[in-house]
């Protein structure tokens, strides 16, 4: 208990000057004129705000990070009006004066205000919101104690409440410490890994799958090295994850086993090159291409919008058909058969005629019709022609050869047969008396 009244008579003589100075009557002054910059800036922003939005809103052909800046600074023109209006009487004052105690609110709740519009616009940078919050709070406070003279007092306060356990202490600074080296180094980190993606997608000598397992390693690195300077930046002994890393071997024999398995064969789907982003495969029922390779599962996409999420594992263990893998030339098969009154050489013809006025259907390889049998009531052929396009799907372009196959075989007369079955009464029986039955 006694700590903890020194820790607050400490900090109380720390910020007892600057409340008995804004209790002077040249304060109140100052505290008028800080009102009286707000209330100027508010009714400014009413007639230049409404223009900052239409000149916004016109704004084409910008990248999306010059987007999101111009815009945090659109959102603040009241704030930034404010801002120079208080520099402004703040200048104005101390030109006109020789005393200190007549322009020093006003300089204190300038370089307040800016500290305050300059972290809200540049914390903009960060997209993730709780990261943002984080980073926008936390400096903020720290540049209003900073501009205030109390930094010291506060260090002072936060490392005094402290909880030893053996010979590791935490203190509520070391806590807030890490908070801000998390904050700022997963934001370095995620634009260092936006940058070197993107540098990677220009460079054409590289595959999909190198591209994307560069990336993915560059990010673990990061991370890594963020994780590692975080633990130090709080005073955490590194030698201690050699129990750590025991332990998680130990987890990792037992109960990872599948998550372990999937990352390892992420990484050999991305060095074997046997898939890659924008193929077209099959596994099982499932049929479609692959938008995303991810560490643990490779995304596919179907005709119909599904996205199915694969383990690498089961593209490792498991027969996967690679539509696209070393040439995008796919064959495809249709069965038909003909009436046996028909000439099989003019079928064969007008067949592969049929299937070459498709547009998906490519000239070289050229279609081809083969007989395939003689069956009991028709001679049987397959049609086989070749796509160059697997991901504009299957089905469709399958059904677009039967319709020209069937438009061509009606126009020249050539019957499709199909079966017919007669029913048989016995002698004695009538057809009427088994329908009255």
């Amino acid at each position: 208990m006694d700590f903890l009244i020194t820790l607050i008579t400490d900090f109380w003589a720390d910020i007892e000057p600057n409340l008995k100075a804004l209790a002077q009557p040249r304060s109140r002054y100052q505290i008028s004129m800080i009102l009286g910059a707000f209330v100027t800036a508010h009714f400014v922003n009413m007639i230049v705000g409404p223009r900052v939005d239409a000149w916004m809103h016109s704004l084409q052909g910008m990248r999306p990070s010059q987007l999101r800046f111009i815009i945090a600074l659109g959102r603040r023109t009241r704030a930034i009006l404010f801002v120079i209006f208080l520099w402004m009487l703040a200048l104005l004052t101390r030109e006109i004066t020789v005393w200190g105690s007549w322009y020093r609110v006003l300089f204190l709740a300038a370089n307040l205000s800016t500290a305050w519009v300059v972290v809200a616009v540049a914390s903009r940078a960060i997209r993730n919101n709780l990261v943002r919050n984080i980073v926008r709070w936390g400096m903020w406070i720290y540049l209003a104690l900073y501009i205030l003279g109390m930094t010291d007092a506060v260090v002072s306060m936060l490392d005094a409440m402290a909880l030893s356990v053996g010979n590791f202490r935490l203190s509520l600074l070391m806590v807030l410490k890490a908070a801000a080296t998390v904050a700022i180094l997963l934001t370095l980190v995620n634009w260092l890994s936006t940058f070197v993606r993107r540098r990677l997608e220009k460079v054409e000598d590289m595959s999909p799958s190198i591209k994307v397992l560069t990336d993915k390693m560059i990010k673990l690195l990061l991370y890594g090295v963020a994780v590692v300077i975080t633990l130090q930046a709080i005073g955490f002994d590194l030698t201690s994850l050699t129990v750590l890393s025991g332990a998680i071997g130990l987890g990792l024999g037992f109960g990872l086993q599948k998550v372990v398995s999937n990352l390892v064969s992420g990484v050999i789907l991305l060095l074997d090159k046997s898939i890659k982003p924008g193929d077209v495969i099959s596994l099982g029922d499932t049929f479609g291409w692959i938008s995303d390779l991810g560490a643990r599962y490779v995304s596919v996409v179907t005709r119909d919008g599904r996205e199915y999420l694969i383990p690498n594992e089961d593209l490792i263990t498991g027969q996967v058909v690679n539509w696209s893998h070393s040439s995008d030339l796919v064959r495809l098969d249709i069965n038909f058969g003909v009436s046996y009154d028909s000439d099989p050489h003019r079928v064969r013809k007008i067949a592969r005629e049929a299937a070459a006025e498709v547009n998906r259907v490519v000239n070289v390889p050229a279609p081809v019709c083969h007989i395939v049998g003689f069956g009991d009531s028709s001679v049987d052929f397959v049609l086989r022609f070749w796509i160059k396009d697997p991901t504009g799907g299957l089905t469709n372009v399958r059904g677009d050869v039967f319709l020209a196959l069937w438009d061509a075989l009606h126009e020249n007369k050539i019957e499709i047969p199909f079966p017919h079955q007669v029913q048989v009464y016995p002698k004695n029986v009538h057809p009427v008396m088994v329908e009255d039955e």
